[in-house]
């Protein structure tokens, strides 16, 4: 067993009253990868990170987390999802979304204080740190949801679209922040902004059903978003 792998997914297959939404999807995450994941809208990108998780069940197929080798329950992760899977009339604020990333962590209150401190620095939300999220811009919640991913300090951190609603120069920041955090975390980052991320990462899924994995010698992926084929160049 490849000590180095920290989740593995066999015979993955997921159906929703009979449509096929992914089809027979097999791979592994190893410790420092970065995995950039691409494709059409529709094509089980999303699902895909959420079996991965153990959000939801697959039809067919086994998720397995490793530590060392060994199988284990959990993993230290965190999660990024699409903002539109986020309730914005639930009655918290900035700090709190931010905060709720430390659930299970044993911290101090004044550790927790501290890092929610930090973090809402980090995101630039300071000024907004007592706001309710329905009160907030698309790109606000965004990165309040971003800090709650990180604040953790994961082994794993799964972004789905990170760069939706954040204007260009959070956009760039953005970019710098999962640079540096690729030093120390396993990524595996969902996007339709492929050429920046596409030259941080090490790996390149294309998910469309099924899975393709792009073994291009200098990890440049280029996805038509249309009814051609994705290619790998």
């Amino acid at each position: 067993m490849d000590k180095n792998i920290i989740i593995s997914l066999r015979n993955i297959s997921k159906r929703w009253e009979h449509k096929e939404v992914l089809t027979d999807i097999n791979f592994d995450v190893r410790r420092g990868d970065f995995i950039a994941i691409t494709g059409p809208n529709g094509g089980g990108k999303t699902t895909l990170l959420r079996i991965l998780l153990r959000l939801l069940k697959p039809t067919e197929g086994t998720v397995t987390y490793f530590h060392d080798g060994v199988p284990v329950d959990n993993l230290s992760i965190g999660y990024l999802p699409q903002k539109n899977l986020i309730d914005s009339k639930f009655p918290i604020d900035v700090e709190e979304v931010i905060a709720s990333g430390l659930i299970g962590e044993k911290l101090s209150k004044d550790e927790v204080r501290t890092r929610v401190g930090e973090v809402t620095r980090l995101m630039g939300l300071e000024s907004h740190s007592r706001a309710s999220i329905g009160n907030l811009s698309g790109g606000q919640l965004q990165r309040a949801l971003l800090g709650r991913a990180i604040i953790s300090r994961p082994k794993l951190l799964v972004l789905d679209e990170p760069l939706s609603y954040v204007d260009k120069r959070f956009e760039h920041y953005i970019y710098d922040l999962v640079a540096e955090l690729s030093k120390t975390t396993t990524l595996l980052l969902v996007s339709h902004e492929m050429s920046t991320i596409a030259g941080m990462a090490n790996r390149h899924l294309i998910i469309d059903h099924s899975l393709t994995e792009c073994h291009s010698a200098h990890h440049h992926v280029h996805y038509e978003c249309d009814d051609e084929d994705c290619a790998c160049c």
